[in-house]
């Protein structure tokens, strides 16, 4: 049985190395929120148990063993979310901080009805990509909406789930994925970027075009 920090190290360093990457104990102590000390003691602890390959100047890479738990998490979360909005009523600015807590303690079992009973969903409330059960993970949507040219038609398929209060205001809007939406106007330097969704014409700040990921729809 591993520790829940254990198994939440892991899926941080998996989550900062998805570009392939060794990731830093800086990058690892600002995600967690904690000093670089304990993260080199923690470190330290992973590599002896075989689940990162760890070096002091070359930072820090997970191993198979590592990889498959981190995902094993990831699958946790992404369905515990889905799970929590659709058959428990939570909305989806609530679903992240129910699932990490629920996350290190389902069975595989449970884990199991879960997918079955949601019908195997392949993305969680926020569109992001639930692991298969054999550890298979689709690629992350990654283009923003900050980086699309006006009067492009788009679909929103990920938002970003690192900001609750973000979320609500994009709930407020009915800005969910699978959402489409027409760029209409966007400020000079840096301004905000005027959208039309259902009908209803908005502002979007830089921070929140950021945080959405689409995809253009071909006209």
């Amino acid at each position: 049985m591993l520790s829940q920090a254990v198994e939440d190290y892991l899926k941080v360093i998996f989550k900062l190395s998805s570009e392939g990457k060794r990731v830093s104990n800086s990058e690892i102590a600002r995600r967690l929120g904690v000093v670089n000390a304990s993260v080199t003691g923690m470190l330290k602890k992973l590599a002896d148990m075989h689940l990162v390959d760890y070096s002091r100047y070359r930072g820090v890479e997970l191993t198979e063993s590592g990889k498959k738990i981190a995902v094993e998490m990831i699958r946790h979360h992404r369905l515990l979310e889905l799970y929590l909005k659709e058959a428990m009523g939570y909305t989806w600015d609530k679903v992240h901080d129910e699932a990490e807590n629920l996350e290190h303690h389902i069975s595989e079992e449970f884990e199991e009805k879960i997918d079955e009973f949601l019908g195997r969903p392949e993305t969680d409330p926020h569109g992001s990509p639930i692991p298969t059960k054999d550890g298979k993970i689709a690629p992350t949507p990654s283009t923003p909406l900050s980086s699309i040219p006006v009067g492009k038609q788009v679909i929103i398929l990920r938002v970003s789930d690192s900001n609750a209060e973000m979320l609500r205001y994009l709930g407020d809007l009915n800005l969910y994925p699978r959402t489409h939406l027409t760029i209409l106007e966007r400020e000079p330097f840096n301004g905000s970027t005027r959208i039309s969704a259902h009908g209803v014409t908005c502002s979007l700040s830089p921070e929140l075009c950021e945080a959405i990921f689409v995809e253009i729809v071909e006209e």
